[in-house]
């Protein structure tokens, strides 16, 4: 086993580790907490993305009260010797996996409307929470019965830190964003219900900002213009791509001297777009990781952003049910070359076509943000409808749930739904 540069303790506060604090925000001046050479594998382990606000119990309040201000966790920084700007960093995943006897569940949530919301938060305004058993990469559920598969493991964010220039041109052009809508909040088409919540960016806090290693008056000042790690950005960042797996390299542009690399937000699994927001399996988790380094690598390949290759382990599933969707909304309202409209539309396809064999709509919502499932921009060139597609392995259900297959409906349950939004 490689040695561990990064622990962390699942049963003691983000704020107050045994070792070095994980940090949650991205500024150029946190400094590192780990420093590697070019060819040297090492473990970083993280928190869960809250940081442990979330148990494992039947309580649907705790994803209703999140406080996102906090999140995520990130292990790191990590220095590596000889990172420039202008290079690219090469970070190989050799393995990753959850914290064994240490924290062996993870957790799903639908967000509430007023917290944070999500891609259906208009169809499904109340926060709920699923737990699931990791066992190896084998996941199931109390709350989600008759699925079982083998998980897409991954961390949902990795990334450099940014440059000074480019933390302010983030938040430049994000609160532009924020000023467009309350301006006009009918100008932001995809904001899912044309109110104040939830927000179309999060500008930078103080509020919950956890800096690493940071002198804490350094830190307060900092984390007044630190931007926050909701979004991915041009530097890594919550890409949330489960391909992101056991045996991929992924090559991030540096803009710092060491590059400063961070990971963390681990997934057990997770369906392409993380459709419920907290939509993967969420976990605390290890990584062994390797760099090195493409010297001037920015400017040589032409790129100013992550590229990665996709790694070979599984699972690999045969038979798909994939559902369609265009450019039309549920009212019926057309919208021109929409994707985004139109992969809800194959999500919302795929939500109806599971409660036919006795799930409820937020158990296959749960279902389509942690399977996983291939989410493919199908069409894009076809005035007015743009054409996504959504492809949901056969194989992670214990039954058939081919077309015609209807016998094998029965009842499953549901999750844990709070029935008080507001709390």
């Amino acid at each position: 086993m490689p040695e561990v540069k990064f622990e962390v303790d699942v049963d003691s506060p983000p704020d107050d580790q045994p070792g070095a604090n994980p940090f949650n925000r991205w500024h150029p001046d946190i400094p590192a907490a780990v420093t590697t050479e070019p060819g040297e594998t090492i473990r970083l382990e993280a928190l869960d993305w809250t940081g442990g606000q979330i148990s494992d119990n039947d309580n649907a309040n705790e994803v209703r009260d999140v406080d996102l201000s906090q999140v995520h966790y990130l292990a790191g920084p990590v220095h590596v010797e000889g990172a420039e700007p202008g290079d690219l960093l090469k970070v190989e995943f050799h393995d990753m996996g959850p914290l064994n006897n240490r924290s062996e569940f993870g957790f799903t949530g639908t967000f509430s409307q007023q917290n944070g919301g999500g891609f259906l938060t208009d169809h499904f305004p109340n926060a709920a929470k699923s737990i699931w058993d990791l066992d190896g990469y084998t996941v199931s559920s109390r709350h989600v019965p008759d699925v079982r598969y083998e998980g897409k493991i991954h961390p949902g964010l990795a990334g450099c830190a940014p440059s000074q220039e480019l933390l302010q041109e983030w938040n430049e052009r994000e609160q532009e964003l924020i000023d467009k809508f309350e301006e006009d909040p009918e100008s932001i088409p995809n904001h899912p219900t044309g109110e104040s919540e939830p927000p179309v960016a999060n500008p930078p806090t103080t509020e919950g900002a956890l800096m690493g290693e940071m002198d804490p008056d350094a830190a307060e000042e900092a984390a007044q213009e630190a931007a926050r790690t909701v979004p991915p950005r041009e530097h890594g960042g919550n890409h949330d791509i489960k391909d992101l797996s056991i045996g991929s390299t992924v090559y991030f542009p540096v803009y710092v001297d060491g590059a400063k690399f961070a990971v963390g937000d681990f997934h057990a699994s997770q369906g392409d777009g993380e459709i419920t927001f907290c939509g993967a399996i969420e976990m605390a988790g290890y990584v062994d990781v390797e760099f090195n380094l493409v010297k001037d690598g920015m400017k040589k390949h032409g790129v100013d952003h992550p590229i990665f290759e996709p790694g070979h382990r599984g699972p690999h599933f045969e038979d798909y049910i994939t559902f369609c969707g265009y450019s039309v909304t549920e009212d019926g309202e057309q919208r021109y070359i929409d994707s985004h409209t139109a992969y809800r539309r194959a999500c919302l396809q795929a939500i109806d076509y599971l409660k036919k064999f006795g799930y409820t709509g937020q158990q296959a919502l749960h279902i389509l943000g942690t399977v996983p499932a291939e989410g493919r921009q199908s069409g894009v060139v076809d005035i007015p409808n743009a054409c996504s597609t959504l492809a949901l392995p056969k194989g992670v259900f214990e039954f058939d749930i081919s077309p015609g297959k209807l016998e094998n409906r029965a009842d499953r349950g549901d999750l844990v739904v709070t029935d008080n939004p507001l709390g």
